[in-house]
Protein backbone atom coordinates (compact mmCIF):
# COMPACT_ATOMS: atom_id res chain seq x y z
CA UNK A 1 0.00 0.00 0.00
CA UNK A 2 1.13 3.52 -0.77
CA UNK A 3 0.95 6.59 1.44
CA UNK A 4 0.52 8.73 -1.67
CA UNK A 5 -3.09 9.90 -1.53
CA UNK A 6 -3.95 9.54 -5.22
CA UNK A 7 -2.76 5.98 -5.80
CA UNK A 8 -3.13 2.53 -4.28
CA UNK A 9 0.35 1.04 -4.59
CA UNK A 10 3.74 1.69 -6.16
CA UNK A 11 5.97 -0.29 -8.52
CA UNK A 12 9.57 0.74 -9.09
CA UNK A 13 11.20 -1.10 -12.03
CA UNK A 14 13.35 2.05 -12.29
CA UNK A 15 14.75 4.09 -9.40
CA UNK A 16 16.81 7.25 -9.42
CA UNK A 17 16.70 10.48 -11.37
CA UNK A 18 18.49 13.81 -11.95
CA UNK A 19 17.23 17.32 -11.35
CA UNK A 20 15.51 18.91 -14.35
CA UNK A 21 13.42 21.89 -13.21
CA UNK A 22 12.60 23.96 -10.07
CA UNK A 23 10.19 21.34 -8.71
CA UNK A 24 13.15 18.97 -8.31
CA UNK A 25 15.06 21.17 -5.87
CA UNK A 26 13.79 19.45 -2.71
CA UNK A 27 13.01 16.03 -4.19
CA UNK A 28 11.51 13.67 -1.60
CA UNK A 29 12.59 10.58 -3.57
CA UNK A 30 16.21 11.71 -3.60
CA UNK A 31 16.18 12.24 0.18
CA UNK A 32 14.63 8.82 0.71
CA UNK A 33 16.99 7.02 -1.68
CA UNK A 34 20.08 8.51 -0.07
CA UNK A 35 18.77 7.53 3.36
CA UNK A 36 18.07 3.97 2.19
CA UNK A 37 21.57 3.76 0.69
CA UNK A 38 23.01 3.79 4.20
CA UNK A 39 20.93 0.77 5.24
CA UNK A 40 22.65 -2.57 4.69
CA UNK A 41 19.41 -4.39 3.80
CA UNK A 42 18.36 -1.87 1.14
CA UNK A 43 20.46 -3.10 -1.77
CA UNK A 44 18.01 -1.61 -4.26
CA UNK A 45 19.46 1.77 -3.37
CA UNK A 46 23.13 0.88 -3.24
CA UNK A 47 23.56 3.44 -6.04
CA UNK A 48 21.69 6.08 -4.07
CA UNK A 49 19.67 8.20 -6.48
CA UNK A 50 21.56 7.22 -9.63
CA UNK A 51 19.24 5.93 -12.35
CA UNK A 52 19.03 2.16 -11.91
CA UNK A 53 16.90 -0.42 -13.72
CA UNK A 54 15.58 -3.40 -11.76
CA UNK A 55 14.62 -6.07 -14.33
CA UNK A 56 13.95 -8.60 -11.58
CA UNK A 57 10.97 -6.46 -10.52
CA UNK A 58 9.33 -6.34 -13.94
CA UNK A 59 6.93 -9.22 -13.32
CA UNK A 60 5.70 -8.03 -9.93
CA UNK A 61 2.33 -6.65 -11.18
CA UNK A 62 1.53 -9.98 -12.82
CA UNK A 63 1.69 -11.59 -9.37
CA UNK A 64 -0.85 -9.15 -7.91
CA UNK A 65 -4.16 -10.84 -8.66
CA UNK A 66 -6.43 -8.25 -7.08
CA UNK A 67 -6.87 -5.10 -9.24
CA UNK A 68 -4.84 -2.14 -8.04
CA UNK A 69 -4.15 1.44 -9.00
CA UNK A 70 -0.37 1.54 -9.33
CA UNK A 71 1.99 4.53 -9.46
CA UNK A 72 4.85 3.51 -11.76
CA UNK A 73 8.35 4.65 -10.74
CA UNK A 74 7.46 6.69 -7.68
CA UNK A 75 11.20 6.70 -6.91
CA UNK A 76 12.42 7.65 -10.37
CA UNK A 77 11.42 8.66 -13.90
CA UNK A 78 10.70 5.98 -16.49
CA UNK A 79 11.47 8.39 -19.33
CA UNK A 80 14.87 9.51 -18.05
CA UNK A 81 17.50 9.52 -20.83
CA UNK A 82 19.50 6.84 -19.00
CA UNK A 83 16.66 4.31 -19.20
CA UNK A 84 17.06 2.32 -22.46
CA UNK A 85 14.14 2.38 -24.88
CA UNK A 86 14.13 -1.43 -24.86
CA UNK A 87 13.62 -1.38 -21.09
CA UNK A 88 10.80 1.17 -21.30
CA UNK A 89 9.13 -1.16 -23.80
CA UNK A 90 9.55 -4.06 -21.36
CA UNK A 91 7.78 -2.06 -18.64
CA UNK A 92 4.95 -1.28 -21.06
CA UNK A 93 4.67 -4.95 -22.05
CA UNK A 94 4.02 -5.87 -18.42
CA UNK A 95 1.43 -3.08 -18.08
CA UNK A 96 -0.24 -4.30 -21.27
CA UNK A 97 -0.41 -7.85 -19.92
CA UNK A 98 -1.60 -6.85 -16.42
CA UNK A 99 -4.84 -5.39 -17.79
CA UNK A 100 -6.68 -5.78 -14.47
CA UNK A 101 -4.52 -3.05 -12.90
CA UNK A 102 -4.57 0.69 -13.61
CA UNK A 103 -1.05 2.07 -14.06
CA UNK A 104 -0.22 5.74 -13.47
CA UNK A 105 2.98 6.80 -15.25
CA UNK A 106 4.23 10.26 -14.28
CA UNK A 107 7.22 12.02 -15.86
CA UNK A 108 8.93 15.38 -16.12
CA UNK A 109 10.58 14.25 -19.37
CA UNK A 110 7.74 15.28 -21.67
CA UNK A 111 10.08 15.60 -24.66
CA UNK A 112 11.17 11.97 -24.49
CA UNK A 113 7.63 10.84 -23.72
CA UNK A 114 6.45 12.64 -26.85
CA UNK A 115 9.32 11.23 -28.93
CA UNK A 116 8.52 7.63 -27.92
CA UNK A 117 4.72 7.91 -27.84
CA UNK A 118 4.16 6.01 -31.10
CA UNK A 119 6.63 3.25 -30.24
CA UNK A 120 4.71 2.18 -27.15
CA UNK A 121 1.43 0.28 -26.79
CA UNK A 122 -1.07 2.41 -24.87
CA UNK A 123 -3.66 -0.01 -23.54
CA UNK A 124 -6.58 1.66 -21.75
CA UNK A 125 -5.26 0.71 -18.30
CA UNK A 126 -2.22 2.98 -18.70
CA UNK A 127 -2.62 6.58 -17.56
CA UNK A 128 0.15 9.04 -18.31
CA UNK A 129 0.87 12.37 -16.66
CA UNK A 130 3.44 15.16 -16.57
CA UNK A 131 4.64 17.23 -13.64
CA UNK A 132 4.17 20.97 -14.13
CA UNK A 133 5.16 23.26 -11.26
CA UNK A 134 4.91 26.70 -12.83
CA UNK A 135 3.87 28.58 -15.97
CA UNK A 136 7.35 28.34 -17.50
CA UNK A 137 6.81 24.60 -18.03
CA UNK A 138 3.45 24.79 -19.75
CA UNK A 139 4.86 23.14 -22.90
CA UNK A 140 4.87 19.85 -21.00
CA UNK A 141 1.07 19.95 -21.16
CA UNK A 142 1.10 20.55 -24.91
CA UNK A 143 3.35 17.54 -25.46
CA UNK A 144 1.24 15.36 -23.16
CA UNK A 145 -1.89 16.25 -25.12
CA UNK A 146 -0.48 14.44 -28.17
CA UNK A 147 0.21 11.15 -26.37
CA UNK A 148 -2.35 8.46 -27.36
CA UNK A 149 -3.14 7.40 -23.79
CA UNK A 150 -6.72 6.88 -22.62
CA UNK A 151 -6.23 9.05 -19.51
CA UNK A 152 -3.85 12.03 -19.43
CA UNK A 153 -3.22 13.88 -16.18
CA UNK A 154 -1.24 16.71 -14.61
CA UNK A 155 0.64 16.62 -11.33
CA UNK A 156 0.99 20.27 -10.33
CA UNK A 157 3.15 19.47 -7.32
CA UNK A 158 4.94 21.23 -5.88
CA UNK A 159 2.86 24.19 -6.99
CA UNK A 160 5.38 27.04 -7.01
CA UNK A 161 3.38 29.87 -8.54
CA UNK A 162 0.11 30.84 -10.21
CA UNK A 163 -1.04 28.72 -13.18
CA UNK A 164 -3.52 31.02 -14.89
CA UNK A 165 -5.47 30.22 -18.05
CA UNK A 166 -4.06 26.77 -18.74
CA UNK A 167 -5.19 24.99 -21.89
CA UNK A 168 -6.74 21.89 -20.34
CA UNK A 169 -8.20 20.47 -23.55
CA UNK A 170 -7.50 16.75 -23.74
CA UNK A 171 -6.56 16.57 -20.04
CA UNK A 172 -8.57 14.15 -17.90
CA UNK A 173 -7.36 14.78 -14.35
CA UNK A 174 -5.44 17.39 -12.35
CA UNK A 175 -3.57 16.82 -9.07
CA UNK A 176 -2.35 19.83 -7.06
CA UNK A 177 -0.14 19.87 -3.98
CA UNK A 178 2.21 22.03 -1.97
CA UNK A 179 5.82 21.12 -1.34
CA UNK A 180 6.58 19.29 1.91
CA UNK A 181 9.63 18.48 3.98
CA UNK A 182 12.85 20.40 4.70
CA UNK A 183 13.06 23.69 2.81
CA UNK A 184 9.46 23.49 1.60
CA UNK A 185 8.53 26.52 -0.47
CA UNK A 186 5.23 28.32 0.24
CA UNK A 187 1.96 27.77 -1.60
CA UNK A 188 -0.85 30.31 -1.80
CA UNK A 189 -4.53 29.45 -1.52
CA UNK A 190 -5.44 31.71 -4.45
CA UNK A 191 -3.18 29.66 -6.73
CA UNK A 192 -4.99 26.46 -5.77
CA UNK A 193 -8.47 28.00 -6.05
CA UNK A 194 -7.67 29.29 -9.53
CA UNK A 195 -6.63 25.84 -10.74
CA UNK A 196 -9.64 24.24 -9.08
CA UNK A 197 -11.96 26.72 -10.81
CA UNK A 198 -10.34 25.98 -14.18
CA UNK A 199 -10.97 22.27 -13.62
CA UNK A 200 -14.60 22.82 -12.59
CA UNK A 201 -15.17 25.02 -15.65
CA UNK A 202 -13.76 22.32 -17.95
CA UNK A 203 -15.42 19.38 -16.16
CA UNK A 204 -12.08 17.86 -15.14
CA UNK A 205 -11.69 15.86 -11.89
CA UNK A 206 -9.62 17.84 -9.37
CA UNK A 207 -7.52 16.28 -6.62
CA UNK A 208 -5.97 18.45 -3.90
CA UNK A 209 -3.23 16.37 -2.31
CA UNK A 210 -1.84 18.61 0.45
CA UNK A 211 -0.83 22.07 1.61
CA UNK A 212 2.59 20.68 2.48
CA UNK A 213 5.10 22.61 4.54
CA UNK A 214 7.57 21.21 7.03
CA UNK A 215 4.72 19.33 8.74
CA UNK A 216 2.23 18.26 6.08
CA UNK A 217 0.10 16.33 8.57
CA UNK A 218 -0.52 19.52 10.49
CA UNK A 219 -1.47 21.58 7.43
CA UNK A 220 -3.65 18.78 6.02
CA UNK A 221 -5.48 18.82 2.70
CA UNK A 222 -8.72 20.69 3.29
CA UNK A 223 -9.43 23.39 0.71
CA UNK A 224 -11.89 25.86 2.23
CA UNK A 225 -13.26 23.15 4.47
CA UNK A 226 -13.59 20.46 1.82
CA UNK A 227 -11.55 17.47 0.68
CA UNK A 228 -11.13 17.40 -3.09
CA UNK A 229 -10.27 13.84 -4.09
CA UNK A 230 -11.92 13.47 -7.49
CA UNK A 231 -10.47 10.92 -9.93
CA UNK A 232 -11.25 9.71 -13.44
CA UNK A 233 -13.65 6.80 -13.61
CA UNK A 234 -12.08 3.39 -14.08
CA UNK A 235 -13.74 1.07 -16.58
CA UNK A 236 -13.95 -2.18 -14.61
CA UNK A 237 -14.94 -4.19 -17.69
CA UNK A 238 -11.60 -3.29 -19.28
CA UNK A 239 -9.81 -4.30 -16.10
CA UNK A 240 -11.47 -7.69 -16.06
CA UNK A 241 -11.41 -8.62 -19.70
CA UNK A 242 -8.64 -6.50 -21.26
Amino acid sequence: MSKIEWTGDTWNPVTGCTKLSPGCDNCYAERMANRLKTMEKQQRYRNGFEVTCHPDLLNIPLKWKKPKTVFVCSMGDLFHKNVPVSYIKSVFTIMNKAHWHTFQVLTKRSKRLHKLKDRLKWTDNIWVGVSVENNNLIKRIDRLREVPANIKFLSIEPLLGPMRKMDLSGIDWVIVGGESGPGARPIEEKWVINIKNQCVKNGIPFFFKQWGGTNKKKTGRLLRGKVWDQMPEINDSLRLFG
